[in-house]
Order: structure tokens, then sequence, then C-alpha cells
């Protein structure tokens, strides 16, 4: 397929570029280059739609990563960019994805779309979101984007709830809490929740929890193993593990 990877400079498109480039053709469209790598860059904002449309002209499908700033966390400018980036950025992406012929598309989402993000078990997708922070509420209204979407434009959207997305080399994690060594996903396996996405064939939107929990002590994730067909292959060990193949 080729793929227009918009935010793909960013820090889940830099861990996760080499691994979706290894089976499809990659275009990245974001304001900064990524790192050198088997793809093409446009530069450009999801908030330009001209760009965005004469971007995904060549595309198969469109897959949405673009995220606010960390700098300036929760001040009045930065929560202004992550509302600009997350709901009116991916509702114009999508709009013009649609309008250029594109009907596929995977948005990667996050755990905080619930309140309190931290609690243990986290619910399941049938439990609707309920965060209340800036944040929270962002990726909250992009899944209602993605859903209109759906509805609006016949496009098959999927919605990856996405649990500490961590670099290859740094995985599994160190020296962080016990509830994030748990719930942390490789790089590898992040990209591989993509690309089942990108492979699935349900009709119009769906949410999926992505998390490289592969004993659920905290993430629910069921779900995309029964119609993503996907798992993780790369987890933390535990008290409960002797040893640890990541290729298991």
């Amino acid at each position: 397929m080729r793929l227009l990877v918009v935010g793909g400079a960013g820090a889940v498109g830099t861990m996760t570029l080499p691994h979706l480039a290894a089976q499809h053709a990659v275009t990245v469209l974001d304001p900064r280059p990524p790192a050198p790598g088997p793809w093409s860059h446009r530069p450009g904002s999801a908030l330009d739609m001209e760009a965005v449309a004469d971007a995904a002209r060549d595309a198969d499908a469109l897959v949405y990563m673009a995220m606010g700033p960390v700098d300036g966390w929760g001040s009045p400018q930065n929560v202004r960019s992550h509302f600009d980036i997350s709901v009116t950025g991916a509702h114009l992406a999508l709009w013009a994805a649609a309008s250029a012929g594109v009907r596929r598309a995977v948005l990667t989402s996050s755990m905080s779309v619930y309140r309190d993000p931290d609690r243990a078990p986290y619910p399941d997708e049938s439990v609707p979101p309920d965060a209340s922070d800036f944040y929270g509420v962002t990726k909250r209204c992009a899944e209602v984007v993605a859903s209109a979407a759906a509805a609006e434009w016949g496009m098959d959207i999927v919605v990856l709830r996405l649990c500490l997305p961590t670099p290859d080399d740094q995985y599994p994690l160190q020296n962080r809490s016990e509830n994030d060594r748990t719930i942390a996903t490789s790089a590898r396996d992040t990209a591989r929740a993509i690309l089942a996405a990108l492979r699935y064939q349900g009709a119009g939107f769906d949410a999926f929890t992505i998390s490289g929990d592969h004993r659920q002590r905290i993430a629910p994730i069921d779900k995309a193993r029964r119609l993503l067909g996907w798992e993780p292959l790369d987890h933390s060990t535990d008290p409960e593990e002797d040893s640890h193949d990541p290729a298991l």
C-alpha cells in the first residue's frame, strides 16, 4: 500500500516508520523532516487541508499520528495547540483524504481517553471514554471526529489506543512504575498494530486497546487479538515468568 503518514516526524512516527516502510511505500507529511530512511517527505501541516489533499492523491491509506507539543504543557497556548492538531487537524486531514478518494485510515489515540489513566485495570472498549483533563478531552474529541468521518464520507477508520509506545532500543522500560513497565508497547509491536489495522476489514469506525500487557493484568487486549489478529510479541518479564523470549 501507499501510506500517507501525517505527523510521521514525531515520537511515534520516528519509532514506527522503519517497520511500516518495510512493508509499504511511505510518504510523511510533517512540517519537520523525519529521520533519514526509505520514505519520502512532504513538508506541510495537518491543518493545511490543501497540502494533505495533494499528498493524499497518491495514497491508498492515511495514518494520522500528529501530536501536540510537550513544551508549556497545560498552558493556554499549549492546550490550544493540542486541540488544533488532535481535533481540527484530524478532521481536516480525514476530509482531505476522503476528497482525494482515500477510504481507509488509522488514527493513533491513547488510553488517556479515560479518566485517571493510571488506574488499574483499564476499561475495555465497550466503556465510553470519560476523560476530563485537556489532553484526554482532545483524544476523546479526535475519536468523535474519526467516527463522524467514517459515517459522513464512507471511510473505514481504526483508532488505536496506544499504551506507552517505546523505542525498540529502550524496551523493556527500566526505572518506571510497575504499571508503566507492564503496559508499555515496543515500537515494533506498535507498528504491527498499525499494519494490522490497515488490513482490518471491519466496516466504518472501530477502536482498539494496544498494549504490551500480554497477560492483560491492566490493559484488555482481547478485542485486538480477536478482530485484528494482533498481540504483542515483546513484553516485560514479570514475577510469574522465568524467562522471556520476544519471539513467542
